[in-house]
């Protein structure tokens, strides 16, 4: 254990003193929340990675994979198509330059959409948070063989990431994303081929799985297999689309063609990334499955660089499934800070608040987020409830692409979206999204099938609620006047003066 634990230990600290010297040059709110706007392009290319790339990859997707095979493919691939898309309005965003994406929302749609989408924003980033805490616990279990209980690492991780990003803020998180990005990118390529050829070569794995993990709708996938790998594109196709984290990013580059070039190579990591860590996964449990190991599924890669990799590339490998727990985790508790601190305190509660002051205040919502996923994780833990990570990580892509991402990308696409449609489409999109993930369930638990109601993933009502409202009640109400139209459509509002 023990080397690599202390390699990864010793990381961690470097980071840790990397963090303390930069955040000695935040000034101010601009330095905290976006980095002074001043991140070059390698530099925007892997924090980008880092945003995207978390535990829903190595530790929900090698789940996602254990049960599905290749067609875990699936989640990831959203994010293939929501990145290309995403390129053709990274300039804007970064033209429009401000904090959260609900300086957007708050421009096309009013005060009241940014605060209901900063609401449903907190709720499903917290999510995201709380299960890369349980994420670190994972990590920490397997690779000190079992001396450090999933309960004690997921308590330590929270500590760690919390504390990160309370000193350093996006200062601390764009530097380090650097170093973990190129880890990330390097420990992937380099595990592959020994994993494939450990597992017994490319055939192999076809004699030792089920038929079912080589199609391209899994049976496992429930009533409906092909609806269901929709609905994992789909919802990670829309959380992409409109995460705030990456967002931020763009606002913190150093000017709008560099936030397009690095959208354009950070498409190309992603994809690599992704599918590199799914097939990990198959032929880690292939292996699994043949030599008895008894792996669970969420830990196949961490397994796959325990043994069946050469020990530089394990400890590489290890220390990349920490970098994306740590720099997820980091990513989206700053974010979900930025919207308390920008969209409901300074905004709501508090307007004639002292810019001065916001850095300290933001570093205490920090605490208080994090310690709400830390509780959020803890509380099935003692209850001992089974903890699945995709199922949390579904439930929160779900939350957020179907409550946000409509109103958010039509207010940068759709000039005829109103104030009234976007509002209609944040409220009705998040509460049908707990209607049909959390109260149906609950209420009439004979009605579902696999892990849905009647079989049919929440995703699809849901993004039909959202999505309807919004074109519906824009197209019913008066269009939007020219001037809430010049932030982000300068040319059409002076066309209509």
């Amino acid at each position: 254990m023990n080397y690599y634990l202390y390699i990864i230990l010793a990381y961690l600290l470097g980071l840790t003193a990397y963090n303390i010297r930069r955040s000695r040059q935040i000034r101010s709110q601009e330095d905290f929340m976006v980095a002074g706007r001043s991140l070059s392009l390698t530099k925007m290319v892997f924090t980008l990675v880092c945003t995207w790339i978390g535990s829903g990859t190595f530790i929900a997707g090698a789940e996602f994979a254990s049960y599905a095979g290749w067609s875990a493919v699936w989640q990831p691939a959203g994010a293939f198509l929501g990145i290309a898309i995403i390129y053709f309005v990274a300039a804007k965003i970064r033209t429009f330059g401000q904090y959260t994406i609900g300086d957007i929302l708050e421009v096309r749609y009013g005060r009241f959409a940014r605060l209901f989408g900063a609401i449903a924003l907190i709720i499903a980033f917290t999510t995201i948070v709380s299960y890369q805490f349980r994420a670190g616990g994972e990590i920490l279990n397997v690779v000190t063989d079992g001396a450090v209980s999933p309960e004690v690492g997921q308590t330590l991780a929270a500590v760690f990431v919390i504390l990160f990003v309370a000193v350093g803020g996006m200062v601390a998180v764009a530097h380090t994303d650097l170093p973990n990005g190129i880890i990330i990118v390097t420990a992937c390529l380099l595990a592959f081929p020994f994993v494939v050829s450990t597992a017994g070569g490319w055939s192999h794995a076809h004699d030792v799985l089920p038929a079912g993990h080589f199609e391209v709708f899994s049976p496992d996938f429930g009533k409906y297999p092909a609806l269901k790998a929709l609905s994992y594109f789909l919802s990670t196709l829309f959380l992409l689309l409109g995460v705030q984290s990456m967002y931020q990013k763009f606002y913190a580059a150093k000017s709008p063609a560099e936030a397009r070039r690095a959208t354009a190579i950070w498409i190309v990591g992603t994809i690599i990334v992704e599918t590199i860590v799914i097939g990990i996964a198959v032929y880690a449990y292939s292996y699994n499955v043949e030599h008895r190991m008894n792996w669970s599924g969420r830990a196949l890669v961490l397994n796959a660089a325990r043994y069946m990799v050469p020990a530089p590339v394990g400890v590489l490998l290890l220390g990349a499934a920490c970098a994306v727990v740590l720099s997820t985790g980091m990513n989206y508790l700053l974010s979900s800070s930025s919207n308390l601190i920008r969209d409901i305190y300074q905004k709501t509660i508090n307007p004639a608040s002292d810019p001065g002051k916001m850095v300290g205040l933001q570093k205490a919502f920090i605490v208080v987020t994090g310690v709400c996923a830390f509780l959020m994780i803890f509380v099935p833990t003692y209850l001992e409830s089974e903890i699945s990570v995709l199922r949390y990580a579904y439930f929160a892509y779900t939350m957020y692409g179907v409550s946000v991402t409509p109103a958010l990308f039509a207010a940068l696409t759709w000039k005829r979206a109103t104030r009234q449609g976007g509002v209609a489409s944040i409220v009705g999109g998040a509460l049908a999204t707990i209607f049909f993930e959390v109260l149906l369930p609950y209420l009439a638990p004979s009605i579902v099938v696999g892990t849905d109601a009647w079989g049919i993933p929440s995703f699809y009502p849901a993004a039909l609620i959202s999505i309807g409202l919004l074109v519906a009640v824009s197209l019913l109400t008066p269009p939007p006047e020219p001037k809430a139209l010049e932030k982000l459509f300068p040319a059409a509002a002076a066309g209509a003066r």
